[in-house]
């Protein structure tokens, strides 16, 4: 854990940080995030030793780090930066080396470490002997991750590592990372400018303010209850609809699971326009003996005396529990039905998903004027 204790920095009389205390929990990742000059790169700088504050007290572990050698101590922390930092006249084996040769490391484990952690951030292994500025940019600050991660360390510090990449490769590397920290568990401080970034990234988001802390919790706290008229405008208008890529399907499941409308896909026309009227529905979910889903019909393409068979439909697509209700939203603004199937990793339908609803769900936090 990372503790900041009342901590206090002044330029040129200038309050770059004012009272600021965190708690930074172990294996999460904590985002700062705010306007220009609120003073996120600032606490990036005092927990890796860089900058003293010059009131309060900092915490590393149960390391004191104004009493701690920081040589020592920043051999516990990766730094990971906008501009890579790669040594343009090392080769990408050298620069992810450079740390654990520094610790000394037998060069038999440090060529083992390297090819690990290559394998780890997708970094083709004929890339070893090449240098930084034979790689592309993403495949740089893939490589630079890798060497904040050599030696192992407990923390990871990030200032703003993707904001230079381009949208759809910045987008990879953030569910890379993501991937990496799903099998790694470092703790984690990220520095970005990015709203969207922060709530795919943070697993807490810390929005700071001319060198305060003013709102400190989750995506999804942040979203639904911003605690001032500042954090609501950062955060923006349209804060519930974003909210949905924090909610589950499997959240809706107990109010929408129980009555929709299914049957056999041997089910004969007459009983099929009977189940119609009972969910008052113009569609069924067609599954087979084994309640896996083969398709839908709708009443519109079914005709007296037909066999149902004739008439399933295969163009909409499935809904696993743990989707997010915002991927759900944009698959339903596309698919031919206004709601959806929902089924396990089996193919067995559990329940649907409708756009009645998500309107209830955006309804229930009064922002359905968002989605108008």
């Amino acid at each position: 854990m990372i503790n900041l204790h009342n901590i206090s920095k002044w330029y040129d009389g200038i309050n770059a940080l004012d009272d600021l205390s965190l708690k930074i929990r172990n294996g999460e990742i904590t985002v700062l995030i705010g306007p220009s000059g609120c003073g996120k790169t600032t606490t990036l700088e005092m927990i890796n030793g860089l900058v003293k504050p010059d009131r309060g007290k900092i915490f590393i572990g149960k390391q004191n780090l104004l009493q701690s050698d920081l040589i020592k101590l920043r051999r516990r922390i990766g730094y990971v930066i906008q501009e890579v930092g790669l040594f343009p006249h090392y080769t990408i084996y050298d620069n992810i080396a450079l740390v654990p040769r520094l610790l000394k490391w037998e060069e038999k484990r440090i060529h083992q470490r390297v090819r690990e952690l290559l394998q780890l951030v997708n970094v083709p292994s004929d890339r070893l002997d090449k240098y930084p500025s034979q790689l592309s940019g993403g495949q740089q600050q893939r490589v630079g991750v890798a060497r904040a991660l050599a030696a192992d360390p407990e923390y990871l510090l990030m200032d703003e590592p993707f904001s230079a990449i381009d949208p759809v490769n910045r987008a990879r590397l953030q569910d890379e990372f993501l991937r990496i920290q799903t099998q790694l568990k470092k703790t984690v401080v990220f520095v970005t400018h990015d709203l969207n970034e922060a709530l795919k990234i943070g697993d807490r988001i810390a929005i700071l303010n001319q060198g305060k802390l003013i709102q400190y919790a989750t995506p999804l706290e942040l979203l639904q209850n911003p605690v001032d008229q500042f954090v609501s405008k950062f955060v923006g208008e349209n804060r519930h609809l974003k909210a949905l890529r924090f909610l589950k399907v499997r959240d809706e499941l107990d109010e929408t699971g129980q009555h929709y409308p299914s049957a056999n896909k041997h089910v004969s026309w007459k009983e099929a326009f009977n189940l119609f009227n009972q969910h008052n529905a113009n569609f069924l979910f067609l599954i087979d003996k084994h309640k896996q889903y083969i398709g839908y019909v709708t009443n519109e393409h079914l005709k007296k005396g037909v066999d149902i068979r004739d008439c399933i439909k295969t163009d909409l697509p499935t809904i696993m529990p743990q989707t997010n209700l915002y991927d759900v939203l944009e698959k339903l603004l596309a698919a031919p039905l206004s709601a959806l199937p929902v089924t396990t990793s089996e193919n067995k339908l559990i329940g649907m998903i409708s756009m009645e609803n998500l309107q209830s769900r955006l309804q229930a936090h009064r922002i359905d004027r968002d989605i108008r």
